[in-house]
């Protein structure tokens, strides 16, 4: 929070002056703030924690309702045509019969057994043949009467779902949900880290072209105030011309170095503000133009690689894709497994058949549970588990060699610090050297005992020496951000 006051104020106080110094954390501020692609990525976050919440609904019922409307061009009719059904006797056995007198047929006696007629005269087994019956009595069926008017059918329902066993398969797709939502926080984070990265990177190549510019402006200096006490030499005769040409020479070398210098930062500072999301042609100052020579802090190898298998964005990245991937061997063992779902729902229709046939509104309700079980497919299922685990494996090799290579880095990180911490040791040390050399050059020139020639290389070696110098310092604090980076300190977790 107190670091986005101080934002807040540092915007304040940079829309009312034209120049403004800001420290390396403020600029950090200023990119976090404006980054466009920090925003997408935390929209990505957000996205991500909408799907899990939408996986997680997938534990409870869903709920569901439905209407209806068919319009049908012709109604329904049970009967082609008007029919008659014979009346007859319901027999001992159950059976449908009848009885002598039900039916017009004439009879004879065969192996002392009644047998009918039929039209012709010919003895018929009724069980058998029973269309040649003619009986007395008949039903009327009338086809109006079985004719229903179904021109506008209506129907509407309202019911629920609820799964019950699926095999763990909504268990598993929720925590891949959840892997999900950490991933994109990931790189919300790691996004963040580079972005950090590269605000330092351009802030402190930007205090060592400020520096340089600064050496190139004391060069010049130097080498205006040899002309002009050439120049009086010359005067006095005590000096040639070939000297103030030398001289002429190295001034001219010296400002077009400087020109470079002054260009340098200008552009330096405009990648450094188009990181921050600043006006490219605002004129702010940085708070560290004064270079601090402090040697690059070093740590000790063996927590390094233990800090970065812990906490570098690679490893938990892989371990998140690989609880992903167990997941879906999970998933792909779940369609072994029968499922079971339960539901529960009210259907009213128009017209209805549950009083007859009537064109009102009525319904009922219903509930039961389904289960689906699976049997075979030609080892699809199987073939299906194979891949999902070998998936699995692959990522658990991807970690293993992933924990390699970084352990490789943060020893190759280790080195650097030491090699640069090294570099400006002997930069310090040289610097005295060519301080103390110039000295005893411009001493030596006053009095005679060496020519131009030798104070300008005096000189020369004195700016060569200040440079390596900035550059030490420099490459000093760009290795130990590189190292924290590589063993997976976070450049965020400084003191709000």
């Amino acid at each position: 929070m107190k670091r986005y006051i101080s934002l807040a104020l540092c915007l304040l106080v940079a829309s009312a002056s034209f120049s403004q110094t800001y420290t390396l954390a403020e600029y950090e501020d200023f990119a976090l703030q404006n980054s466009k692609s920090l925003k997408v990525a935390q929209e990505r976050v957000n996205a991500a924690e909408q799907l899990k919440k939408a996986d997680f609904t997938q534990f409870l019922p869903s709920f569901q309702a439905v209407g209806t409307y068919t319009w049908n061009q012709k109604n329904i009719s049970l009967l082609s045509e008007d029919a008659l059904l014979p009346v007859g006797t319901k027999m001992a056995d159950g059976s449908f019969g009848f009885t002598a007198d039900q039916i017009s047929n004439s009879w004879t006696v065969i192996d002392g057994q009644p047998v009918p007629l039929d039209a012709d005269g010919v003895p018929f087994n009724p069980k058998t043949n029973p269309e040649k019956i003619q009986w007395k009595q008949y039903a009327y069926l009338p086809k109006s009467e079985l004719t229903y008017d179904v021109h506008n059918v209506f129907a509407a329902g309202i019911g629920f779902t609820q799964p019950i066993f699926l095999g763990g398969k909504v268990r598993e797709l929720y925590n891949i949900a959840k892997v999900s939502e950490e991933m994109a926080r990931l790189q919300t984070d790691n996004r963040q880290e580079e972005l950090i990265i590269s605000v330092d990177q351009a802030y402190w190549t930007t205090v060592s072209l400020i520096n340089k510019k600064k050496l190139a402006e004391k060069y010049v200096e130097l080498l205006t105030k040899l002309e002009k006490n050439i120049q009086a030499s010359i005067n006095e005769g005590v000096a040639t011309k070939g000297d103030l040409l030398n001289v002429k020479v190295k001034l001219n070398e010296a400002n077009l170095a400087l020109t470079r210098a002054t260009n340098g930062v200008t552009l330096s500072k405009m990648a450094l503000f188009r990181v921050c999301g600043l006006d490219l042609d605002g004129d702010f100052g940085l708070a560290d133009e004064d270079i601090t020579q402090g040697q690059a802090q070093e740590l000790d190898p063996a927590y390094n690689r233990a800090q970065a298998i812990d906490s570098r964005f690679e490893i938990r990245e892989l371990e998140n894709l690989s609880k992903i991937s167990h997941s879906q061997t999970n998933i792909a063992k779940s369609r072994f497994m029968p499922n079971i779902l339960a539901s529960a729902n009210y259907l009213t229709t128009n017209p209805n058949t549950f009083n007859g046939f009537e064109n009102k509104f009525k319904g009922m309700f219903s509930a039961g549970v389904a289960i689906t079980i699976p049997i075979f497919h030609f080892g699809d299922r199987i073939h299906t588990l194979k891949a999902a685990q070998s998936e699995e494996r692959i990522i658990r090799h991807r970690i293993d060699e992933a924990k390699e290579l970084i352990n490789l880095q943060v020893t190759q990180a280790n080195f650097k610090v030491r090699e640069a911490n090294k570099k400006l040791e002997t930069a310090q040390s040289n610097i005295s050297a060519a301080e103390e050399n110039l000295r005893l050059a411009e001493l030596s020139y006053k009095e005679g005992l060496i020519s131009v020639t030798d104070l300008l290389a005096a000189q020369t070696a004195w700016i060569s020496a200040n440079s390596d110098k900035i550059d030490a310092g420099i490459d000093a604090r760009m290795c130990e951000l590189y190292l924290r980076k590589a063993v997976g300190i976070s450049n965020l977790k400084r003191e709000e």
